[in-house]
């Protein structure tokens, strides 16, 4: 067991310390601010302060782990070897910064909780990111900067043996519109033909008709593959379906549809299933009760995982609303239109509350690549050579890739054509 000395223990100090050092690193770790203790501790061990007590491993502290509430400062990032470092410490340190203070600052989403430019969801934007702005975006710099500490320390204490860790992927489908054309309803149905016919769109019309007289697979249902697909991996799928009302973000069949009922039972009895929240549950926490006791009724499970309508996330009301239904996963924190790693980890960490200064026990999940970021890039090949970038980026670290595709990126659409290969080439990642 590892012991850290540091001159004052803290919520902010020990929930860092326990993501990198439990969580990546897989190392079991304590705490002590008596001098004595840690002269006596005869194992691994480490300080964190201002200064060494002697000639111990030591890291310099900022002062962020022991601060409280949001402060304004200045964060100037610089080159670290083959990554980026910031919050730099003096020659005495046995690191060049103190990475501590700058995975807190990345986990924590700190600057979310600042003066930002959103998009037209009112979504935090990769553009508005420090590790966007500063290029290591693609970098799961936490878990970097994590393994670097780990070579330091086995240097110093080489008969230590550190726990292995192995990489590992969580495939994310996500399921915003079950059916293009059908199980929508008489009105519904009626519109999309006069849609249609209106907007000249005569293609999509005999496509319709294919599908609504049985001739052709609604180009969405995708659910037979991706079931068939799941039966031949080591990895078990996390699909989200949205049941929430009709609305004008959520456009769903009707949960009270037994085929739609009977599409969310077939699945779980292979996959994982959690709650698409509902666009306005983001701002009602009642409406966010009802959906998951909704989806509860259907499933006869707890709803222990919920992915936001949107990817939209309202730090900190969205997960203090999560904590109050004892909800214990979301996979929400990513970028839609960016490939890379908003919170700089790719393992899965707990929500930190700045504003009551508190760990919670809601463990984020955090997706790394979305089909619609991998959609903009203009190739197949481009595609394929980005994900081989980042897996084996997250191989590196033995981190966890998440994955968010549709259930639609995986149907028969055109545009979509290459994304089932794409999809196969990250579930095979894990075997090779």
């Amino acid at each position: 067991m590892l012991l850290v000395y540091t001159h004052k223990i803290t919520p902010r100090l020990t929930y860092t310390f326990n993501h990198i050092f439990k969580r990546v690193l897989l190392l079991e770790v304590n705490y002590t601010s008596k001098v004595e203790d840690f002269i006596a501790h005869d194992s691994i061990k480490m300080s964190y302060s201002k200064k060494p007590l002697s000639n111990e491993f030591h890291v310099k502290s900022h002062d962020l782990l022991f601060d409280q509430g949001l402060s304004d400062f200045d964060i100037k990032v610089q080159n670290w070897e083959e990554t980026k470092g910031f919050f730099p410490t003096n020659e005495r340190s046995d690191l060049p910064f103190d990475i501590f203070a700058a995975s807190f600052f990345l986990l924590s989403r700190y600057e979310e909780y600042w003066p930002h430019v959103s998009d037209d969801f009112g979504r935090f934007m990769a553009s508005e990111s420090l590790a966007f702005q500063n290029g290591f975006l693609e970098q799961p710099v936490v878990d970097i900067w994590a393994l670097k500490l780990k070579t330091k320390l086995q240097l110093q204490f080489p008969s230590y043996i550190f726990p292995k860790k192995r990489y590992q992927i969580i495939p994310v489908i996500d399921v915003p519109i079950a059916y293009y054309f059908k199980h929508k309803g008489l009105l519904r149905s009626f519109g999309g033909y006069a849609s249609d016919i209106l907007r000249f769109k005569f293609f999509q019309l005999y496509q319709r008709f294919l599908v609504m007289s049985g001739f052709r697979r609604d180009p969405y249902d995708s659910f037979k593959w991706i079931v068939k697909r799941q039966k031949a991996a080591e990895t078990k799928f996390q699909f989200f379906f949205l049941i929430g009302d009709y609305s004008t973000y959520d456009k769903n069949i009707s949960p009270n549809k037994k085929i739609f009922v009977s599409l969310i039972k077939s699945i779980a009895d292979y996959c994982d299933v959690g709650l698409k929240a509902s666009y306005n549950s983001l701002e009602d926490p009642l409406q966010l009760k009802r959906d998951k006791d909704r989806m509860e009724r259907i499933t006869h499970r707890e709803v222990i995982a919920v992915r936001n309508s949107y990817s939209k996330l309202n730090l900190p009301t969205t997960y203090r609303n999560l904590n109050d239904l004892e909800i214990r996963k979301d996979f929400t924190m990513g970028y839609v239109n960016h490939i890379g790693f908003r919170a700089g980890s790719c393992t899965p960490f707990l929500f930190y509350d700045l504003d009551y200064e508190i760990q919670t026990p809601l463990q984020v999940v955090p997706y790394h690549c979305m089909d619609f970021a991998l959609l903009k890039l203009k190739s197949q090949l481009d595609r394929k050579q980005l994900i081989d970038r980042i897996v084996n980026v997250i191989k590196g670290v033995d981190g966890t890739f998440v994955t968010v595709f549709h259930n639609y990126s995986l149907g028969s659409e055109a545009r979509w054509t290459g994304f089932r290969e794409m999809f196969n080439q990250i579930i095979d990642s894990v075997e090779t």
